[in-house]
């Protein structure tokens, strides 16, 4: 790449982000680019958390040749000692002539700490350039940084007049093989699945990353109990280096490796979804899949706490006696409706897969 334009450079330090989708969690996804003489002379990613940040890995990689160089990196050099050594010290260190940054950090220990060391060693710094991609890519990042709570996914399959079962239950298979195996990519790149306890009674669902290989660790297990009815020997607590929380309104001993967290239950005795919504966020917690029935998908739609709805539609019906897609009892009038957007529409397999989100104050 011998291009001078600042927005290529910045593009490639984003492709190489990418790079850790599916193994930073809890860290951003973040890339890194040196740029001297209108060249790439090194580049780097962070793969893991706990190892070496994206700009460390770019800075070995150009040597000598990051002393005057241009360096372009989606996220904020860190301020502050992690389990890593400060970024914007080895950037002061190494000698780079202007640090190009997509995004500040919303984390509140750098929040702007990082560029500001920049600044006072003399180092030139843009802020800005590629910033909606940047947020896009981390957006469970910054939704657990500046809302303190995590970015939410709600998947939802059904048969094209919008049934998810039968009556007596039976689901297995409404939606495709392509849709199944597109459903275990979400999985990796959320991090975390969540679903309720009457889903994991009927089903005993494993809820781990199969059919997708993405060298992922297992999600973050969660389980919505409010009673603690699941038992111990459901396949959804199996060890596997996984973390598995049971988030109840009562607190007891647990399996070994499972945590507990006791919130608050509403009125009709349901688990009260915002504030375990913000107990997950201090367990570090970016993304979760919500993977549920009916009444649970029904409850996070109606409490606003959706931030994106991905619902498979598979080519067949199912008719007025199967289970319906959501239940959001109370609603009586038009005003009173979800209103979604559609972001995509795409064809996966046999299926049709419909991204929509929220409507911004439109209810």
């Amino acid at each position: 790449m011998n291009s001078r334009d600042p927005v290529e450079f910045m593009a490639r330090a984003l492709q190489l982000a990418e790079r850790g989708r599916f193994t930073t969690f809890p860290n951003p996804r973040v890339g890194c680019v040196v740029v001297r003489d209108g060249a790439i002379v090194g580049e780097g990613c962070h793969e893991i958390a706990g190892e070496p940040h994206a700009e460390i890995h770019a800075l070995r990689a150009a040597g000598a040749k990051a002393r005057g160089a241009d360096l372009f990196v989606t996220l904020e050099p860190c301020s502050h000692h992690g389990r890593t050594p400060p970024c914007a010290d080895a950037l002061v260190a190494a000698g780079v002539r202007k640090v190009w940054a997509a995004m500040r950090d919303p984390n509140p220990r750098v929040a702007g700490q990082g560029l500001d060391c920049l600044k006072a060693a003399g180092i030139e710094v843009d802020v800005g350039l590629l910033e909606g991609p940047a947020r896009e890519l981390n957006r469970g990042f910054v939704s657990r940084m500046e809302r303190g709570r995590p970015f939410v996914t709600l998947k939802l399959a059904a048969s094209l007049d919008a049934r998810t079962a039968m009556a007596n239950g039976e689901s297995q298979w409404i939606t495709g093989e392509a849709a199944r195996a597109d459903v275990h990519r979400l999985r990796a790149d959320a991090g975390a699945v969540l679903s309720g306890a009457g889903t994991v009674l009927a089903d005993d669902p494993r809820m781990t990353v199969r059919d997708f290989v993405g060298g992922t660790r297992q999600p973050d297990r969660i389980v919505l109990d409010s009673t603690a009815r699941v038992g111990n020997s459901a396949r959804v607590w199996a060890r596997d280096g996984a973390r598995r929380f049971r988030i109840s309104g009562t607190s007891a001993t647990e399996a070994e490796g499972v945590e507990r967290i006791v919130v608050p239950l509403t009125s009709t005795g349901r688990i009260a979804l915002e504030p375990a919504l913000r107990e997950l966020a201090r367990r570090e917690v970016n993304h979760v899949l919500v993977e549920c029935g009916a009444g649970l998908a029904g409850a996070f739609l109606q409490d606003n706490l959706v931030d994106e709805l991905i619902c498979y539609l598979a080519p067949t019906l199912l008719g007025d006696a199967a289970r319906s897609l959501a239940q959001m009892p109370g609603l009586d009038r038009l005003d009173q409706r979800v209103q979604l957007k559609f972001v995509d529409v795409r064809q996966v397999g046999p299926d049709l897969r419909i991204t929509a989100i929220p409507v911004t104050g439109a209810r």
